[in-house]
């Protein structure tokens, strides 16, 4: 008896083991292919890197001439190369601007002809490198904070025009602080994957994107018009490095899709300009694109935040024919709108306390009716009744301008605007929720109310 209870505890011991084994035995496998694969990732990336270094360069530009560098001055105002590279109070083109990241805080680099610190010892080759491949010239790779995942569709030609610019540009002696970036993201070997998983090098994109509307482009003289609005739109203008969604590395998904993103760590939204509700265009007038793209003002809302920004340093100098080109092309991008959100309604003390602050901060301003108001014959504020950023699903855009105010771009066609006072002091939380709400939920506006939770997300 004794022999069979030890012989039944033996294999007892022996079945409990063998599951174990097995698991040990998976646990080293995993250990040795982890690395293995790690490695054979950072040799493909590393080599590609190789690869793109070696590819030739397309020829440039034989001299510099005045023309060449007017046309650079132009094409790095509608890029708006200053908006990152000029420090605020500091001199332009300088660097040193902190930009902020989910990963982390990069500051942009010295444009001007500094041999030490800028562009001095840069030839027009490795600046066509930069902008076309992300790299320095020192082979150091970009960041694509600088948005080379755009500007690699620029031509050559007009690389080599901004930088025959940017040399004929006052140098200053500054050096960029160094970035401010967590683990891994510090390290080139991880930026190295991260392009070659998103990041393809390329000359501009096709001219046959699917679904672009050419019902109004027809024969050569329009076909060229909207090429050119591409051109601007998806590489000059990179404005897909705002419009366009991101995954959670970074990268952008659907570029010309132009589907609305996040501005960075800001805090605001960069809505759809394929969503006629949204930012889309497509049943304005080629006038009132026109208009807008220079001026930041039309009558259904005012460019505020960053597009403010963009508009005054930037869009606002778009010749008469590249602002058609770009109403033309944005006119035609493919209609997409976005699941529709679930409507959450106001309560009606929310209501009452939303129609006291407008009574007493707002309706000066924005009329009884949110009308807006002009102010001798020229529009001052905008109607917030239609207005397509009241009613975007997400709150965002609207509780930063409550919170923080800010003006509409100054421009030529717009040369005194209106500005609205920050209140981020003077409401609570539950003040600027329920004021928010008001506006969304009045005069023919339906969008979700507003919760104290999303203001205090703005801290």
């Amino acid at each position: 008896m004794n022999g069979d209870m030890n012989g039944d505890a033996t294999s007892r011991q022996t079945s409990d083991a063998a599951p174990m084994k097995r698991f040990v035995r998976l646990l080293i496998g995993i250990a040795i292919a982890v690395p293995v694969m790690a490695l054979l990732l950072l040799a493909g990336a590393w080599g590609r890197e190789l690869w793109l270094s070696g590819r030739p360069v397309p020829s440039g530009a034989a001299e510099t001439s005045p023309a060449l560098v007017a046309r650079g001055a132009y094409l790095a105002g509608i890029a708006n190369c200053a908006g990152c590279h000029s420090p605020r109070g500091g001199a332009p083109l300088a660097g040193g601007l902190p930009l902020g990241t989910p990963f982390g805080t990069l500051f942009s680099s010295n444009l001007t002809p500094d041999p030490e610190t800028g562009l001095g010892r840069w030839s027009s080759d490795d600046f066509w490198r930069a902008m076309h491949h992300g790299r320095s010239r020192d082979g150091r790779l970009l960041y694509p904070a600088f948005p080379y995942t755009s500007y690699t569709a620029m031509t050559r030609e007009d690389a080599d025009a901004i930088f025959a610019w940017l040399k004929q540009q006052p140098a200053v002696t500054q050096t960029a602080p160094p970035h401010q970036l967590g683990w891994p993201y510090r390290w080139q070997s991880a930026l190295a994957v991260w392009r070659l998983m998103y990041f393809t090098p390329g000359d501009a994109p096709s001219h046959d994107e699917p679904g672009v509307d050419r019902r109004a482009t027809q024969g050569a003289a329009g076909q060229a018009t909207l090429e050119r609005g591409r051109y601007l739109v998806q590489a000059v203008g990179h404005c897909a490095e705002c419009h366009a969604p991101r995954n959670r590395l970074g990268a952008l998904r659907d570029a010309a899709g132009l589907r609305g993103g996040w501005v960075g760590v800001q805090g605001w939204i960069a809505p759809s300009l394929a969503d006629p509700h949204a930012a889309g265009v497509q049943d304005w007038s080629e006038a009132e694109v026109r208009s807008w793209l220079r001026t930041g003002w039309s009558t259904q809302g005012a460019a505020l935040g960053p597009m403010a920004d963009v508009v005054a340093e930037s869009l606002q100098h778009l010749t008469d024919a590249d602002a058609q080109a770009m109403a033309v092309y944005l006119r035609g991008l493919p209609r997409e709108g976005s699941p529709a959100a679930e409507f959450k309604p106001a309560t009606s003390g929310q209501l009452d306390l939303g129609r006291q602050v407008y009574a007493k901060h707002c309706a000066d301003c924005h009329g009884d009716q949110g009308q807006g108001r002009r102010i001798a014959g020229e529009p001052a504020y905008p109607p917030l009744a239609g207005n397509r950023t009241v009613t975007l699903d997400a709150p965002q855009n609207v509780l930063q301008m409550l919170a923080d105010g800010g003006y509409a771009p100054t421009t030529p066609g717009h040369p005194r605007p209106y500005g609205m006072p920050p209140l981020r002091q003077v409401l609570t939380e539950a003040e600027m929720a329920a004021v928010a709400t008001l506006i969304r939920q009045s005069w023919g506006n339906q969008a979700s109310a507003v919760t104290e939770q999303e203001v205090l997300r703005l801290k």
